[in-house]
């Protein structure tokens, strides 16, 4: 009698916080019986029971069909979560070039999507020696009928894998993105306060050297008076529309 224990996690995401939540599994593998070992009830037993059933014919090959049920429904819960990282990161997208900005928001959203990606990325990697250590004919738990089935849940352990480095890598660019949006946000506000700060500048400038006690031409004069006011609105104007056609304003 042999027993090979292993050891995998259930995952589920919380599309409020963004947090990554896991369950750890036990699997005692014998002979003759699986037994798990589960510290919460988050990875729902029933749905393994109900997986079992749905191919009852494969019971004949013992507990070799058990523990690829399990591990089916633990893969499960991977891809799960993969695709509801990537439908959280295509409405982070969505919120990067919103008409409202909530630059803080997606920034915090962000990063916890980041954590969560991190700690799937933790699960799922292991996952892949799990499975490829079950294939070993010399261990003894996976038949030759059984061996597609086994080899069709790598395949899903390693598109997971793949999937999540690839959201790792859009989590970067929507935070690269968020960063350089808010600095080209900062400089078109910018560039909006110092074209109006020239603009007002000009009559105050004016009104300044027009108010010296120190004579001018026109000065004390209706004519002078005119030709000042002329200017303060002619530079304003002028100002504006130059800004203006330059996307400044």
């Amino acid at each position: 009698m042999f027993v090979t224990q292993l050891n995998a996690y259930g995952v589920c995401l919380d599309t409020n916080s963004g947090e990554l939540e896991t369950t750890e599994v036990a699997a005692f593998v014998t002979r003759r019986a699986l037994i798990t070992v589960r510290k919460d009830d988050r990875l729902d037993i029933a749905t393994v029971i109900e997986r079992w059933d749905q191919s009852p014919d494969l019971a004949v090959h013992g507990v070799g069909y058990l523990l690829q049920g399990l591990l089916d429904v633990v893969v499960d819960t991977h891809f799960a979560t993969v695709q509801s990282l990537d439908e959280e990161l295509d409405a982070l997208e969505d919120q990067l070039f919103s008409d409202k900005p909530a630059d803080r928001e997606v920034q915090r959203h962000s990063f916890e999507l980041r954590k969560s990606l991190v700690l799937l990325r933790r699960v799922v990697l292991p996952m892949r020696e799990v499975v490829n250590a079950l294939l070993r004919r010399d261990l003894g738990v996976v038949d030759e009928t059984l061996q597609p089935y086994y080899q069709d849940i790598y395949d899903h352990v390693l598109r997971a894998t793949e999937w999540t480095e690839s959201l790792r890598d859009l989590v970067t660019t929507i935070l690269e993105t968020n960063l350089t949006i808010q600095g080209n946000r900062m400089n078109t506000i910018s560039k909006k306060v110092t074209s109006w700060a020239a603009i007002i500048a000009v009559p105050t400038f004016i009104t300044g050297f027009a108010g010296m006690n120190l004579p001018y031409p026109g000065f004390s004069k209706p004519s002078g008076l005119y030709a000042v006011v002329a200017i303060m609105i002619a530079a304003p104007v002028t100002l504006y529309l130059s800004f203006k056609r330059k996307d400044w304003l």
